[in-house]
């Protein structure tokens, strides 16, 4: 059974910093493109940051320079730093496997930056 079980959610002011991590089990990570992904109620989900399997990154013009995802293959887990964080980055944020047709996607975890 594949599980995506991110943590690191909560509430944190403006420019204050959270990392999240999507913990991998019944998959080998590195072996799919490992996506972080963000939703507000009633929208689409939109992809935040990605790493593929040979670990290009990628990132949603927002968060450029304030965010980074980064693998750690032995404890087959995905991070997303998430630096000088604003309030329009309050968001559900969602991990997401994907291996050409097959996609996985965990719970979610909630992020809230407010004063």
């Amino acid at each position: 059974q594949v599980q995506l079980v991110e943590s690191g959610g909560g509430l944190v002011q403006p420019g204050g910093s959270l990392r999240l991590s999507c913990a991998a089990s019944g998959i080998i990570a590195k072996d799919y493109a490992m996506g972080w992904y963000r939703q507000a109620p009633g929208k689409q989900r939109e992809l935040v940051a990605g790493i593929t399997s040979g670990g290009s990154t990628h990132y949603l013009d927002s968060v450029k320079g304030r965010f980074t995802i980064s693998r750690d293959n032995a404890k087959n887990t995905v991070y997303l730093q998430m630096n000088s964080l604003k309030p329009e980055d309050t968001f559900v944020y969602y991990c997401n496997a994907g291996l050409g047709l097959i996609t996985y996607w965990g719970q979610g975890t909630q992020v809230t930056v407010s004063s």
